[in-house]
């Protein structure tokens, strides 16, 4: 941007054109300002990134830290929590050094790409059944409702060893904790205190009788040291979890096919040659141009990106949506290609950080796209595309719904 555009400060988030569009704004500030002046849902300003290189390279540093608690670290939202990101949700697992490196250690053991695949035959089956459900009912039907929502709650309720019968409760607390901008403080710190309390109780019963989930391998396992979570440290995480687990992957699924009916060959280039599945997932992440929020990040010290230095006390936006349409980092960028491999987008973050869930991400995304190819191949969208509604507010973003026929 030009230096008389220097004052300009944007809005963020920055709304698409459509709810599968990207933000006309992207190409512009990649383009010309790479580092951005934003003003956050709270009111505070922080700087965008939305180049590559530069988000890769920021979310790669640990001198960016989480530490969004600082005095000076801009607010997300406007209550005075700040949202998830700097929420008691956070605090409760150690966000830096070697505390956090021992806690990931811990639950990396269990979120192996051979362990997730293991659990896919049981996904697709629960996948089939929600289908079979789906069908009954007859057409239109809410993708969303009916396969994106329930599927990855059902995995996470699985996995925590939590009963499927209070999925209810658990959408309603990650809603509130998720969602920056519809809940007044009271009701975010009721459900945070009710969501707390619900997991301290599981995780008590689990002492007592420990099955064969997650959270039972994580009371009875040590860290190399012999030392093992705090019973907050295994709030946090299981709370944790349930969050990142379900809304993100829930999202995930409408938007992937809402995707690739958007341009119908997409469909039937699937349809006809299933072996693309894996790299249409891939592709689908790369391109989802409603991601959300994207990750913030905090700096202690001065620090350059971009030829830009920012000042100790900024807070960094990290758009890895942005950076995943960027043309120096991929070929026809702004094209949807179900064959692209290598595909090193970063939807997942990128070095210490990077996303624990992500095999079981894939996972859920891929035992989908497969059981859908084969059960309902003449799936299309029941509206046209540009009619489909964004989630409002939330840190995540997704589909309101994926009203769909076939």
């Amino acid at each position: 941007m030009g230096h008389d555009e220097s004052d300009q400060v944007l809005g963020y988030p920055l709304p698409g054109a459509t709810a599968l569009e990207p933000p006309a704004e992207w190409a512009d500030l990649r383009d010309r300002c790479p580092v951005a002046r934003v003003k956050l849902p709270s009111g505070d300003e922080a700087s965008l990134l939305t180049r590559y290189d530069d988000v890769k390279q920021v979310l790669s540093d640990p001198r960016f830290t989480r530490q969004l608690d600082a005095p000076d670290a801009a607010r997300v939202s406007a209550n005075e929590s700040g949202g998830v990101f700097n929420s008691s949700l956070a605090s409760s697992v150690p966000q830096t050094g070697e505390g956090h490196q021992r806690w990931r250690r811990m639950l990396t053991k269990w979120f192996t790409a051979k362990r997730m695949a293991a659990l896919r035959p049981e996904i697709e089956a629960m996948a089939d059944r929600l289908i079979d459900e789906m069908v009954e009912h007859g057409h239109p039907a809410d993708l969303k409702a009916s396969l994106g929502f329930p599927l990855p709650v059902w995995v996470i309720c699985d996995l925590l060893g939590v009963p499927d019968s209070d999925r209810d409760k658990f959408a309603h607390w990650s809603d509130t904790l998720l969602n920056l901008t519809r809940y007044e403080q009271p009701e975010i710190d009721a459900a945070q205190k009710e969501f707390a309390e619900y997991m301290a109780a599981h995780i008590s019963a689990k002492r007592v009788k420990p099955g064969e989930d997650l959270l039972s391998e994580l009371i009875i396992g040590t860290d190399a040291d012999g030392g093992g979570l705090s019973d907050t440290e295994l709030v946090g995480t299981g709370q944790g979890l349930l969050v990142a687990g379900h809304e993100t992957t829930a999202n995930m699924i409408g938007k992937m096919i809402g995707m690739l009916l958007a341009d119908r060959r997409l469909w039937e280039q699937l349809v006809a040659d299933r072996s693309l599945v894996r790299t249409a997932v891939e592709e689908a992440l790369r391109f989802d141009a409603n991601a959300g929020f994207g990750i913030p990040r905090y700096i202690g010290e001065r620090i350059e990106v971009s030829g830009t230095v920012l000042p100790a006390g900024t807070t960094v936006v990290c758009s890895m949506a942005a950076a995943n349409r960027d043309d120096a980092a991929f070929d026809a960028a702004a094209e949807m290609d179900l064959t692209r491999s290598p595909n090193v987008h970063l939807t997942f973050g990128a070095g210490a950080h990077s996303c624990l869930g992500q095999a079981l991400a894939r996972t859920e995304l891929q035992a989908v796209l497969t059981v859908l190819l084969r059960r309902l191949p003449t799936l299309h969208l029941a509206v046209p595309a540009r009619d489909l509604r964004p989630v409002e507010g939330l840190a995540v973003g997704g589909l309101r719904e994926l009203p769909v026929r076939w």
